[in-house]
């Protein structure tokens, strides 16, 4: 099996750079939940649950992603390692909980990587109209151009070569980004303040009364979690952090709070510039809601094209965080040999994993080959593997309370019982969401089979890993 090479243990010194301060784990968890969502899909909340029933929406969500949040927290600074959950689910259950968890985050990041790797010509193609030329082919109705595939292309390549320079190098490009995702926020709410007008609010605040309203509202709720991922992928890089370990969990909590704020203060902004009349004359149009308002508090399209840029940042933002935190995942599994040990491989110059990022690169240059139905199909896979690590997480977290309880603990949640119970209960209840039939998200014959595949080759390399490192298989360098 020569596709397989001895993983080993490296060295504190020889692996990664600790290099990451406090500002750049804040972007890099902000930008990975701030994509492209804040942008396409204002409209269709407001038009759910209201401008006012949204923002109770995305608090229910926020505080659902708290309690796991909150897990995290109290996990990251006391095994600060790469791969994060890696080490959490394998302290916690052993090789084959924390082969599960790991692989269905692995799915999660990668699927992230993928939806953007596809979103992007869409977006350029909003700004350039012009911009799709020379036709391939169609992919379930997707129309698939050439010029989206080389901008994808040429963008993957990017990101990738950013990547392997280093994690300070990446986060330097992330903070760019972010600061103009929040410029352009900030002034589309301050436009909307200043030139929006609350009779907008009436008929829009809350959608639907009584029971409707509340139905409505927790429509959102549900979904609110889906964009709020992202923050985990603090723990992927917290070997590489040069901050004290207690400050990581009050990091990666304030990036939850700032996500949250971000899409409501956006939600009320988007309500207060525009009508209900105006957000379903967008939304009949290219959908773009969020755009709409900022083209009218400014009377200007250039405006609404400004607010499609920073939408545009969203989508690099997530795509290079995700980045960071799959090739960390997959370096970690690698590392204890639950899969091929080239994958373990750093950089010499830079210290930081080449052949997971290119892994990575290779699978989301082959992304928009498949259109933007793929879109969907990618986003739902990669949510429910989410979900379902986070659930694994949770449930480590109350396990190792029980099973290492002086663990040294930088930052220690009180409460634990009701908090890591909340967090099992809820994390759990979104994955079976997907697996339950007529629940609203539950998964397509196309997102089955994603999830599928993944399942099946992870069980080949499982098996494979395990017969060839023998007792060596799932040693976590902890």
């Amino acid at each position: 099996m020569r596709f397989i090479k001895e993983s080993f243990f490296m060295p504190e010194k020889n692996r990664f750079k600790k290099v990451m301060s406090t500002t750049d784990i804040l972007v890099v968890a902000f930008g990975a939940m701030i994509g492209w969502g804040w942008v396409v899909s204002s409209g269709r909340w407001i038009q759910n649950a209201g401008v006012i029933g949204t923002l109770i929406g995305f608090i229910i969500g926020g505080i659902m992603i708290y309690f796991v949040g909150m897990t995290y927290a109290e996990l990251t600074p006391a095994m600060p390692k790469v791969g994060g959950e890696h080490v959490f689910s394998y302290k916690a259950f052993g090789p084959t909980g924390s082969y599960i968890c790991t692989w269905a985050l692995i799915l999660s990041y990668i699927g992230v990587v993928c939806f953007e790797a596809v979103s992007l010509p869409t977006i350029i193609s909003y700004i350039f109209p012009s911009f799709n030329q020379v036709y391939l082919y169609s992919v379930a109705g997707s129309d698939v151009y050439l010029t989206g595939v080389l901008l994808a292309s040429l963008c993957t390549i990017g990101i990738i070569v950013i990547n392997i320079l280093g994690i300070k190098a990446a986060s330097i490009f992330q903070t760019i980004l972010t600061v103009t995702i929040a410029a352009v926020g900030v002034i589309l709410v301050v436009a909307s303040a200043i030139n929006g007008d609350a009779t907008n609010l009436e008929g829009q605040a809350i959608i639907g009364k009584g029971f409707g309203s509340i139905k409505n509202i927790m429509s959102v709720a549900v979904v609110a979690p889906f964009f709020l991922f992202g923050f985990d992928v603090i723990p992927q890089v917290a070997e590489e952090t040069n901050i004290p370990l207690k400050k990581i969990a009050g990091v990666l909590l304030l990036s939850i709070i700032c996500a949250v704020t971000f899409y409501g203060l956006v939600v009320f902004a988007v309500g207060y510039a525009l009508n209900s009349a105006e957000i379903s004359e967008a939304m009949g149009g290219a959908g773009l809601v969020t755009a709409t308002a900022m083209e009218k508090v400014f009377n200007s399209t250039v405006m609404a094209k400004v607010l499609i840029v920073g939408g545009l940042c969203g989508v690099v933002t997530s795509w290079n965080s995700f980045l960071i935190g799959g090739s960390r995942a997959i370096f970690s599994m690698a590392e204890s040999r639950m899969i091929p040990g080239r994958f373990s491989v750093l950089n010499k110059k830079h210290k930081t994993p080449v052949n997971a990022l290119l892994l990575i690169g290779v699978l989301s240059l082959a992304a928009p080959f498949f259109g933007r139905t793929m879109l969907v199909w990618i986003s739902d896979a990669a949510s429910f593997a989410c979900c379902l690590a986070y659930s694994m997480v949770s449930m480590s977290f109350l396990v190792l309370r029980k099973k290492e309880p002086n663990l040294q603990r930088p930052f220690k949640v009180k409460h634990y019982k009701f908090i890591g119970i909340t967090a099992s209960l809820l994390s759990g209840l979104m994955v079976v969401l997907y697996l339950v039939p007529g629940s609203g998200c539950s998964m397509t014959i196309e997102e089955w089979i994603i999830v599928g595949g993944w399942t099946i080759l992870g069980v080949v390399f499982y098996f494979i890993c395990k017969r060839h490192y023998g007792t060596r298989f799932g040693q976590v360098n902890l």
